[in-house]
């Protein structure tokens, strides 16, 4: 049975949102402020967090960088009256794996939650290590370090290169990142991989003017090689 949290101070939403979640079986746990809200986050156990952005004693953005800079990697789904596409761009560069905007469905946000779930199943069974050049990777432990200095790494960048290492060698289109990094539903664009690109550039490759093992496909996409 999936675990999931809500962290939402409006209390009929989070009940309705609660009454639905128990329906279709999942166990679930309502925190209506940031401050608990984050102690219960930082369990573990949980499998899915949906979180509200404005929350009374903590926003909902601090939550999700305190979780990620913790080495939390549970997925978040944003619940938010924020819909403009600053603030998913803003979200997704947190951490957020997905966003829904208020007023939204039960029926779409249940479609979204499927949908992150599947995707946090599946990369369970993705490469665990790795090593090239002087970089080490545990993306189990969320961890990074080129020659003997730790490297700070967002979720969304471990997870694009989990997913690219994993397929070392092989053209990764934008859409396909996109696809299997977002997800098609988070509405997120072309210019936000490459984004994500340019900035493991900077951390991992030693000339990121000039990479050797993240390499761009004119008119296609990216690779890994090493």
């Amino acid at each position: 049975m999936y675990k999931i949290l809500i962290i939402e101070d409006d209390r009929a939403i989070a009940k309705a949102v609660e009454t639905n979640l128990a329906a279709e079986g999942y166990e679930v746990e309502t925190a209506i402020d940031g401050v608990s809200g984050l102690e219960r986050a930082s369990d573990p156990s949980q499998d899915l967090i949906l979180l509200d952005l404005m929350l009374p004693k903590l926003p909902g953005e601090e939550i999700c960088r305190r979780l990620r800079h913790n080495g939390i990697t549970t997925p978040i789904l944003f619940l938010t009256a924020k819909s403009e596409e600053e603030h998913r761009i803003a979200g997704f560069e947190l951490g957020a794996d997905d966003y829904v905007a208020k007023p939204f469905s039960i029926r779409e946000l249940l479609g979204r939650i499927q949908a992150i779930l599947r995707r946090a199943a599946g990369q369970k069974h993705l490469l665990a290590h790795y090593h090239f050049a002087d970089v080490a990777l545990d993306f189990v432990k969320m961890e990074a370090r080129k020659g003997d200095q730790p490297v700070v790494l967002t979720t969304r960048e471990f997870a694009i290169l989990r997913l690219m290492v994993s397929n070392k060698g092989v053209v990764m289109s934008r859409d396909r990142l996109l696809n299997e990094v977002w997800g098609y539903d988070a509405y997120p664009t072309t210019r936000t991989v490459d984004n994500q690109i340019v900035k493991l550039r900077q951390k991992l490759e030693d000339d990121p003017e000039n990479p050797r093992f993240i390499l761009t496909v004119r008119g296609t996409g990216y690779k890994f090689v090493g």
